[in-house]
């Protein structure tokens, strides 16, 4: 019998061949499930068949005495669950993954930007740097776009055409391709920076150091892409600068994209295809944000009634003591 280390090794391959999972993935999940093989081994539990939800049991309450979220805590156990269901498939005994339950989260809370906060982030930007026209560039094309930092960060140059009507495909989470748009404002801001570029790198968005140069010690031109942790380090930047005191990160701006969308009228199926969600059940995260919205225009223009006949009550009482 194998032991759960070594099916572990055997599942990772299994995802990101057999699956086309990203490497990301894989790396996250090679994560959680070799913090499970050690608590396991811990726990004098080697193989698969040995694995009980007695043993899931203790595993969850060691990942909650570790102090992660609820969120988090569902990662390890999502990708335990997946592993568990590997094993099946291969006829390998083990712990049904369906007896593995998932911990219930909070309602999440959309931490989005108003139209007047993000005036406010974009104005903070010097644009008359080339450091400058990336950033803007950056959150022009977030806002706009929808897209995932991670999704961003990886965009090449020959991928994002300004001539072809402002759109461009994108791989996503799960190797899954959609079709993105460029507003005229993230296409001005793209045209600008990318006019300022003599460079020879392949990627849309190269990193830079104190200066406008390729951020390279041998003074030779590198490809250097931006980093997604990178990005997150400017916006949270320029929102200090800018005086926004919400927390502000590069899914702030793909919370805002869906929330501006909605709450102009756009369906919701829709937006669940511009930002990739595989299930509309993610999407609706967004609903609370546009019901308080139509709870706001319900209030605002149904009680125009009520007030007019108030106003035409008084004016009659007034009339009829003269």
């Amino acid at each position: 019998m194998s032991t759960i280390s070594k099916l572990i090794t055997d599942f990772l391959e299994y995802i990101e061949i057999e699956r086309g999972r990203s490497v990301t993935t894989a790396k996250n999940y090679d994560h959680y499930l070799r913090t499970f093989a050690f608590f396991a081994k811990e726990n004098e539990v080697e193989t698969p068949e040995k694995i009980s939800q007695d043993l899931v049991t203790k595993f969850r309450l060691f990942l909650n005495r570790t102090d992660k979220s609820k969120s988090t805590q569902n990662y390890y156990l999502i990708a335990l669950r997946s592993f568990l269901k590997y094993l099946g498939k291969k006829n390998i005994q083990t712990l049904a993954p369906e007896k593995i339950e998932l911990a219930k989260q909070d309602e999440r809370q959309i931490t989005f930007l108003d139209h007047e906060e993000l005036e406010r982030l974009l104005s903070s930007i010097d644009n008359n740097t080339l450091h400058g026209k990336r950033d803007k560039a950056i959150l022009d094309l977030l806002f706009s776009t929808g897209l995932r930092v991670s999704e961003l960060a990886s965009l090449r140059r020959d991928q994002v055409n300004l001539d072809r009507g402002g759109e461009f495909s994108v791989k996503g989470k799960g190797g899954k391709v959609r079709v993105v748009f460029i507003d005229e404002a993230a296409k001005k801001s793209l045209e600008r920076y990318l006019a300022g570029r003599n460079d020879k790198s392949e990627h849309l968005f190269v990193s830079y150091g104190h200066s406008d140069k390729i951020q390279d010690k041998s003074d030779k031109i590198k490809d250097i892409p931006i980093t997604p942790r990178s990005i997150q380090r400017m916006i949270k930047k320029y929102a200090l600068k800018a005086g926004i005191t919400k927390k502000v990160s590069p899914h702030t701006l793909r919370h805002s994209f869906a929330t501006d969308l909605l709450m102009s009228g756009a369906d919701l199926r829709a937006v669940q295809s511009l930002l990739g969600h595989s299930s509309v059940t993610t999407t609706q995260i967004y609903t609370h944000v546009t019901d308080q919205h139509l709870k706001e225009v319900h209030q605002a223009f149904h009680g125009l009634r009520q007030k007019e006949d108030k106003k035409k009550k008084i004016s009659d009482s007034s009339y009829q003591r003269q």
